[in-house]
């Protein structure tokens, strides 16, 4: 079979990423080592940042009827309420920013979500296809699978995982810390009977007691389900079934055992910060936990991951349409490796209780400032000022709503506040607004992923940018 992408792993970055490919008329494959999707709530938590890339792809209706936001944390004592406690530094959405606080939606129902989406534009993804080995030349990739015919594609991406066996087979190290010795297990339960004030209101937290671990039972929205999460002493290995989840809970909390009456999903693991020492070889890009495992703490594994696959998939349609040269795809590694380690080392801080949950992690300040497609041609601009690099706001002037105008597979023109004369870059969207604070004024050129790519006062030395790019 072949195919122009080869994508290795049916998980969120894997998925996102054949939907943007799809909507851009792209064809990818998508192929899972699993029967079917991944079951588990693992990674809950959407920061604003990725809600706009949901909103982007086409799915932030149906990511919002199924979330919610996230409850207060109630912490419990000797089976009494002790008072609240707020996980996170609460804000309110803004004209420029209209995702505040992360979003809570099970990984699962996530998947269910872009795959639902992938199949209406057309996708695939090919389930119990094990890769077994995976080799490239000038001209494409060949991957070997335990069963069933190879696959010939242009381009691969290995989105399988912290385990990826495509990063295995390429020989790419992983250099990473234990960020906690102690284990953690996570478990998808339903929990029924006198469950003693326990409700779906709140994020209910039982603290460290003796030589017992914290835990917590979070509601899940849409769902019956609740989300357990306990920590366990050095060398322990938790207990993943019935009987010993249903002793934990007893143990640690006011809760009778029999009030778990199901596990729907369980694991357990060692906290890790971890990065691959590249992301590409060849024709060969890694992403997502591929490339970067994260502390669960502060939601930034699930939520960088997806942006990889923003950043990549626009890139490889750009080259694969041949609109452009093939080094575009060197920006990949050049803007996402940075941005990786970035989050790897905020998760180990919000996991060591050095930095608190809130703009820190919301991932809105995360840009490509001084990368190679970035060029900013406005001398003297404060620091706190709108850079190229930077994402691009949102906000509505002239009757213009501005993720409106950017929504979709293309680049966007803006003008800000001037009449300044524009090439003419073809099919190219342009856009005229008013000044607007969160732009100043000037002529900015929007990348595909919402970023800007060239500022400037006029439109001098435009023209070469988007030549250079593709768009002319």
């Amino acid at each position: 079979m072949n195919t122009d992408v080869l994508v290795v792993g049916a998980g969120p970055t894997g998925l996102a990423l054949a939907v943007d490919l799809a909507r851009r008329g792209v064809r990818a494959l998508v192929v899972e080592k699993a029967e079917g999707l991944f079951p588990g709530s693992r990674g809950k938590g959407l920061q604003p940042r990725t809600m706009e890339v949901l909103d982007d792809l086409g799915v932030l209706d149906a990511v919002r009827a199924a979330g919610g936001p996230y409850p207060v944390n109630m912490v419990w004592k000797d089976g009494e309420r002790a008072g609240e406690h707020r996980m996170f530094d609460a804000s309110e959405p803004t004209e420029a920013e209209p995702f505040q606080g992360p979003w809570m939606l099970p990984q699962w129902r996530t998947q269910e979500i872009l795959f639902a989406r992938l199949t209406e534009l057309g996708g695939e993804v090919a389930f119990g296809r094990e890769l077994v080995g995976i080799a490239q030349d000038a001209d494409g990739v060949t991957a070997e699978f335990a069963a069933g015919a190879p696959v010939r594609a242009r381009y691969a991406v290995a989105a399988d995982g912290g385990r990826s066996t495509v990063r295995r087979a390429l020989g790419i190290g992983m250099t990473g810390e234990t960020v906690d010795p102690q284990p953690v297990l996570v478990a998808d339960v339903r929990l029924d009977g006198p469950l003693g004030g326990l409700d779906r209101e709140n994020w209910h937290v039982f603290p460290p007691a003796g030589d017992q671990g914290y835990m917590a039972i979070c509601p899940l929205p849409g769902v019956e389900d609740f989300q357990l999460v306990a920590q366990f002493a050095e060398g322990t290995t938790p207990d993943l079934s019935l009987d010993g989840i249903r002793k934990l809970v007893a143990t640690r909390s006011h809760l009778a055992p029999d009030a778990v009456t199901e596990v729907r999903w369980a694991s357990g693991f060692r906290p890790r910060a971890a990065m691959a020492d590249r992301f590409r070889e060849g024709r060969v890009f890694l992403a997502g936990d591929a490339a970067h495992v994260h502390s669960p703490a502060g939601g930034q594994g699930l939520n960088t991951s997806i942006q990889d696959a923003y950043n990549l998939g626009w890139k490889l349609s750009a080259v694969l349409r041949g609109e452009t040269g093939p080094t575009l795809l060197d920006s990949y590694e050049e803007e996402r490796l940075p941005n990786a380690a970035a989050m790897l080392g905020l998760s180990t801080r919000v996991h060591r209780g050095e930095v608190r949950r809130g703009e820190a992690t919301d991932q809105l300040g995360l840009g490509y400032r001084g990368r190679a497609l970035s060029s900013e041609t406005r001398a003297a601009l404060p620091e706190d000022a709108l850079h190229a690099g930077d994402r691009a706001p949102d906000g509505i002037r002239g009757g213009v709503r501005l993720f409106d105008a950017f929504r979709g597979p293309h680049w966007t023109l803006l003008t800000v506040g001037t009449d300044a004369g524009l090439p003419d870059l073809g099919r190219l969207p342009a856009v005229r607004i008013p000044a607007y604070e969160a732009y100043g004024t000037g002529v900015f050129l929007v990348r595909p992923d919402g970023y800007v790519g060239w500022a400037g006062v006029t439109a001098e030395g435009l023209a070469e940018y988007a030549a250079g790019v593709g768009l002319s």
